[in-house]
């Protein structure tokens, strides 16, 4: 039994990576990714090259370029006290809406850039030249809007998400960069999968951001995903924190994916509508291979074992064990960006090797 997405997506425990990886050469990330995840493979984000590699930059150049992002000291603000604040926010639009209505150069301008992204290329050129053969589906990944906007502030120090034209300006953007993405990777015979990292939707329901509403958080979602799905591509959302599942399930996310190693027990209170998730053809993908406890303690025999305990859990009045198997992903609990290569390495070999033993209670 397999079940499909309108868009013909099988999960049946195929594994994947988050994003990042320690690495300076992307070469030598891809060697990696495509040694263990020949099935989808990823394109790398490689944060030890330097600052050019965070979020600002790979996914957000747009607004640096028409001058509403600058740079003050260390870190980026959004210039809404500059007296050309209204002239810049005019210039963003202008090349945001010809994009949005563009499958062409216009929706190009908001691809991630070779400088802040040189694993999105070094991906691209692979492609290009006939790596991707024998892959089902590609993998890309953005930073998700509440991350963003709760991050980076105005001239005030107010978190951009509180400022109507910020969060707009935003949630735009990322999903200009994840359509561009979406139609750049589609473009090799594979169907792409475009996950949004978003771990500050932990913040709702917290005392220090009561103003955040569920309506907001999932309407921003919403935008990006259909953005992705209209260059007919899947989305998953990837948190690596317990937070709120019910409201990414209601986000008409494909794919649920999260540190399963640590918080997949956060799972339980919502077991129903994870039921109803996946019985409708939703995926998770368990990020049950751990990436902040030490991966050498563990075995893929020792990962099976405690997923299974997870599972039983999860699912003791729910679907069926082959509707849960065939509705798997497996990945690392996060990224391995900032770990040792020989952690990082050690993380991909568990993930592979997990992967084929749940599909190999599939045969």
């Amino acid at each position: 039994m397999s079940s499909r997405f309108q868009t013909g997506f099988l999960a049946d425990g195929l594994a994947t990576g988050i994003g990042s990886l320690p690495y300076l050469d992307p070469e030598e990330a891809l060697a990696l990714i495509f040694s263990y995840l020949p099935d989808i493979p990823h394109w790398p984000q490689l944060p030890q090259r330097g600052k050019q590699e965070h979020f600002v930059h790979q996914f957000l150049q747009p607004l640096v370029d028409c001058g509403m992002l600058v740079s003050e000291g260390d870190h980026w603000v959004f210039n809404t006290s500059g007296e050309n604040y209204a002239e810049c926010l005019t210039d963003f639009y202008r090349t945001c809406l010809p994009a949005e209505e563009d499958n062409g150069e216009c929706l190009q301008t908001f691809l991630p850039t070779p400088e802040a992204a040189a694993g999105f290329h070094a991906f691209l050129a692979r492609a290009q030249t006939g790596g991707l053969k024998g892959a089902k589906y590609v993998k890309g990944q953005i930073a998700g809007p509440l991350t963003v906007a709760l991050e980076l502030k105005d001239q005030q120090g107010r978190p951009s998400y509180y400022h109507g034209d910020l969060r707009d300006t935003i949630v735009r953007t990322l999903a200009l960069n994840a359509r561009s993405q979406a139609a750049a990777l589609s473009g090799f015979g594979s169907t792409p999968i475009i996950f949004i990292d978003d771990p500050s939707i932990r913040a709702f329901g917290s005392r220090l951001h009561l103003a955040l509403s569920r309506e907001m958080i999932i309407e921003d979602l919403t935008f990006i995903i259909s953005a992705v799905q209209s260059e007919k591509g899947m989305v998953g959302i990837h948190s690596c924190e317990a937070v709120d599942w019910s409201l990414l399930m209601e986000s008409q996310t494909q794919i649920l994916s999260l540190d399963a190693f640590r918080f997949g027990s956060s799972l339980i209170p919502y077991s129903a509508q994870l039921s109803q998730f996946l019985e409708r053809g939703g995926v998770i993908a368990w990020g049950i291979v751990p990436t902040l406890d030490n991966p050498l303690h563990e075995s893929a025999e020792s990962l099976m074992e405690r997923l299974n305990t997870l599972w039983d859990d999860l699912f003791s009045n729910g679907p069926s064990r082959e509707l849960v198997l065939s509705n798997s992903m497996i990945t690392p609990a996060c990224g391995t960006g900032l770990l040792a290569q020989d952690w990082a390495k050690h993380i991909y070999s568990l993930n592979a090797a997990l992967s084929q033993k749940l599909r190999s209670k599939m045969n």
